[in-house]
């Protein structure tokens, strides 16, 4: 059965580095629906050969009466985009749903890995994803049981090849879009200095943590909390009362300092995508000596993630989806941002000192139902850098049984209605 994206006529704003889009845009073609591309930059003309592809070349004011116009013209009546936190996104999402347009919004997916997500309206803090445990108590008695997983296989090559030609594209032959901004720094050089430099970072900490995860494994096994760190310019910031990762984790340290039992110990991990850019070394130190900690702070880069979560007595995050990985492996979480899966009865409710003293317990039901009910509404199984071997044609991604056309759930129902 084909999915529903309920339109006729899709405009496709900025994507994730490389064909993906374009993938989607035939896939949506195969299905009878008219699609059209703004081209934002060199890159976008190279990935972006079929379809009706329409060049922005004029400054940030321009763009929103630019998409507006496109619009109406086109009788576009949905909008596909990679992100509702890019700023070229958050300047037109707010009119466009003012006109009663359909907004569809990927990311990568909320379960990792294997999977993408798509979600009408927005995604993360701006999800409409119900936080009602009993919903999906519902969903596990209601909804159908999950197919297979089909494995996508590493990405990391395809991934490292897309954002590279794109990357020289943009740096070097972007002369045709002479005010094109992108969100992050995009030189192309700057970024090959920065992962070199990942590179070395990579079989630097390596070998300097060798010999870490025999300690959490055995002498600090259910002694330690845990904090996973985002990547420095993760937009997932915007949903939290912090204003960067640094600030994030002194908080976290500060409060665990004051207030956790002097046995225990805190792991923070820096995230293997920030490797590049930061590292947090120096600024682990001084917050050890600043508040405290001495050898009770660990910070690790390479350490295995499963064993971590595996003895560790909770996890903290801000709104990471480590959160989730940490709850399947039976590991309590505590939210200090806004996160999809911060629901009653699965994520501790009440105060962190509350949480460092006895951190609860996850109730299996609820989490059950959570994962069915995003696989069934709003994760597709696939990826946006690679194609599944089962669906070498369209997108590459099977999409959510919820949102196939004979459902009887449309992924346009208010969330919380139903299941």
């Amino acid at each position: 059965m084909a999915t529903d994206w309920g339109c006729t006529h899709a405009l496709f704003l900025q994507g994730p580095t490389g064909p993906f889009f374009a993938w989607m845009m035939d896939e949506l073609r195969a299905q009878g629906i008219r699609t059209t591309k703004v081209l934002l930059n060199r890159a976008d003309e190279y990935w972006f050969r079929d379809g009706e592809l329409v060049p922005f070349r004029g400054t940030r004011a321009e763009w929103s009466d630019f998409v507006l116009d496109l619009v109406a013209s086109r009788g576009i009546d949905a909008v596909f985009l990679f992100g509702d936190l890019r700023p070229i996104h958050r300047a037109v999402v707010p009119l466009l749903r003012e006109r009663g347009i359909r907004i569809w919004v990927f990311e990568e997916g909320y379960l990792r890995p294997d999977y993408v997500t798509v979600e009408e309206g927005g995604v993360n803090g701006n999800s409409s994803m119900p936080r009602d445990p009993e919903v999906f108590r519902r969903a596990l008695r209601e909804l159908p049981e999950p197919p297979a997983i089909e494995t996508v296989g590493p990405t990391f090559r395809d991934m490292g090849w897309f954002s590279t030609v794109s990357a020289l594209l943009v740096t070097h032959l972007n002369q045709g879009y002479p005010h094109y901004e992108h969100h992050r720094n995009f030189n192309a050089w700057d970024q090959t200095a920065w992962w070199v430099r990942g590179w070395f970072r990579k079989h630097y900490f390596a070998r300097k943590e060798r010999d870490e995860l025999a300690l959490y494994r055995g002498p600090l096994s259910r002694k330690y909390y845990f904090v996973p760190l985002q990547v420095h310019c993760d937009f997932q910031v915007v949903h939290s009362p912090f204003a960067s990762i640094p600030e994030f984790a002194e908080s976290v340290i500060r409060d665990f300092a004051a207030l956790a039992d002097p046995e225990h110990h805190l792991v923070v991990k820096h995230h293997p995508m920030d490797r590049a850019y930061c590292d947090y070394s120096e600024l682990m130190a001084e917050l050890a000596i600043k508040y405290g900690l001495g050898e009770r702070l660990h910070y690790v880069h390479d350490v295995d993630l499963g064993a971590i979560l595996d003895h560790a007595i909770g996890t903290i995050a801000m709104n990471s989806t480590v959160g989730i990985q940490s709850l399947d492996h039976g590991t309590p979480v505590k939210v200090l941002g806004n996160a999809i899966y911060d629901i009653p009865t699965l994520t501790f409710q009440g105060s962190l000192a509350e949480f460092l003293r006895a951190p609860g317990t996850i109730d299996a039901e609820v989490l059950s139902g959570f994962r069915r009910y995003m696989r069934f509404h709003n994760q597709g199984n696939g990826s946006i850098w690679k194609k599944l071997r089962s669906r070498p044609n369209g997108s590459g991604v099977i999409w959510p049984v919820g949102m196939e056309s004979r459902s009887v759930t449309r992924a346009s129902k208010p969330a919380s209605a139903s299941v």
